[in-house]
């Protein structure tokens, strides 16, 4: 019998549930896209290419532990704490956007730092690989949470 190497069933999984999570209608696009941003905002274009690179490193993690765990138990419980993080990650937009409320984007965003947070001291342990490619979004989801707050005086209607 052959196996699917894990790091292809990780990647195929994180894809399939961006995919998935992130569908917006022209309305919801409509609304993000006239939100006024803070003047200091000056990366916004940096922004997708700093979220791929945070997805690599999520799989390039998920992929370590996997590869850690495997041996000894199961790594199913693992990849359930990865995959409850890239739900909390990919729910900020279309649930912010479907409620049209900064507020929530700002909770889900601290949310989701929690849960990464939770997840790469559990990680650490055994992979200390996998816990430091969790790093990047450790770094970058408090930025992303406090644009989000930074936006709400801006857009009191949509507070």
């Amino acid at each position: 019998m052959m196996m699917i190497p894990a790091w292809l069933c990780i990647g195929v999984v994180a894809f399939a549930v961006a995919f998935v999570l992130n569908r917006l209608s022209p309305k919801d696009l409509r609304w993000f896209n006239r939100l006024q941003r803070p003047a200091w905002l000056t990366f916004e274009g940096a922004i997708p290419w700093i979220w791929i690179t945070i997805f690599i490193c999520g799989a390039l993690s998920a992929t370590l532990t996997w590869q850690a765990v495997a041996p000894r138990q199961s790594a199913w419980p693992w990849m359930a704490g990865y995959l409850v993080l890239e739900v909390a990650v990919m729910a900020y937009t279309p649930v912010m956007c479907k409620l049209r409320s900064l507020r929530v984007g700002t909770a889900i965003g601290a949310l989701g730092f929690f849960i990464g947070l939770a997840l790469a001291l559990a990680v650490f342990p055994i992979s200390a690989s996998a816990g430091l490619f969790l790093v990047p979004y450790l770094l970058w989801s408090p930025i992303g949470t406090y644009v989000t707050w930074a936006m709400i005086p801006l857009n009191p209607w949509d507070a």
